[in-house]
């Protein structure tokens, strides 16, 4: 197993136990470098039904290729709880458009009716939108996705937990029983959204604890590992998940776990690309303290790096908040105007 910052790591979730149900070494040494030093890998032997991802994929590229007005209908705008379809070049990274449309989804719950001003994430809660008998498939792929995703997550969390001399269990009280996941459905397109140029998603940082990557075969995905000066591509691997974490987890250890800066190029004009994100989130109402590092891994954290235009907060739905008005500004003028003046 090469310990070099300039690959990015593959590694077999099949194999991660043993017969006894614990960890294998192994696995746990590979998740440590690959989460310490990269901060991204991929993951093959995930589970899921065979044909699944292919299956999703299919799938999305027919929603995206219905008519505009069939996708308007799910206008993001029309949701307070910033679900449903984004038009292209409409949501901002770096205060720059991305090349992109994409619907937006979590779990479908009931909205909340009274949200104590100190807890705005709240507002977070609430219906999906989805696309009823013109496109009937969607749904149920899309939440299918969701549920295997995550199981897959939380197998993550544990192995990480383990990586940190921790307890298997140490992060499952936050994700308890109402984890508030988000799933994108994106498509890229090159050569369609001027004001992008060549940025598919610009520059940044995941803001929560594990995100989960389907990609197609087409590519564009780069990553700056900790301390490095490089941008490396992650090249599609058929069958696998890439794997990266956010920044509640880096702040939570000082900057053992790294929250890598990634991006994407938009692919060549003409061509489409296809990616399922998933962001395994705890409940809206947690709140992450500072992790028990043993000594030597204490010592071979990296502090800190809080952006002071983009502070991190211990409140998982606050910071989950922020992030999905800073991504799209027109929605919350639209439902929020006093949230903007905050």
């Amino acid at each position: 197993m090469s310990h070099d910052q300039g690959v990015i790591p593959v590694l077999d979730l099949h194999s991660a136990r043993q017969a006894d149900g614990s960890f294998s070494p192994e696995f746990i040494e590979q998740l440590r470098h690959a989460t310490h030093n990269v901060g991204f890998f991929q993951i093959t032997g995930y589970g899921g039904r065979p044909g699944q991802a292919e299956q999703l994929l299919d799938i999305i590229r027919r929603f995206f290729n219905l008519p505009l007005d069939e996708r308007m209908k799910l206008d993001n705008r029309l949701s307070p709880h910033f679900r449903g379809y984004t038009r292209m070049g409409t949501e901002i990274t770096q205060g720059r458009a991305d090349a992109r449309e994409q619907i937006d989804y979590s779990p479908d719950r009931e909205p909340v009716t009274e949200v104590p001003a100190d807890q705005p994430y709240w507002l977070l809660q609430g219906p999906n939108l989805w696309p009823g008998e013109a496109f009937p498939e969607l749904r149920p792929a899309a939440m299918e996705w969701a549920a295997l995703m995550s199981g897959v997550g939380m197998e993550l969390l544990r192995a990480i937990a383990v990586s940190l001399r921790l307890p298997e269990d140490y992060f499952d009280e936050p994700f308890g029983d109402a984890p508030a996941w988000m799933g994108k459905l994106v498509h890229y397109v090159g050569g369609v959204v001027e004001a992008a140029g060549d940025q598919g998603v610009g520059s940044h940082a995941d803001y929560g604890f594990v995100t989960l990557l389907l990609q197609d075969d087409v590519g564009g995905l780069e990553v700056l590992p900790p301390a490095t000066t490089r941008w490396l591509p992650v090249e599609p691997l058929p069958g696998a998940l890439v794997v990266n974490l956010g920044e509640m987890l880096e702040v939570a250890t000082e900057g053992y776990l790294a929250a890598t800066i990634h991006r994407v190029q938009a692919p060549p004009p003409g061509v489409d690309r296809y990616s399922v994100p998933f962001f395994w989130s705890p409940r809206l109402d947690a709140v992450i303290r500072s992790v028990p590092l043993a000594p030597e891994l204490k010592a071979a954290a990296r502090g800190i790096t809080d952006d002071p235009a983009n502070p991190l907060l211990a409140s998982f739905g606050l910071n989950m908040l922020k992030g999905r008005m800073r991504a799209h500004p027109d929605v919350t003028e639209r439902h929020y105007p006093e949230l903007m003046k905050r």
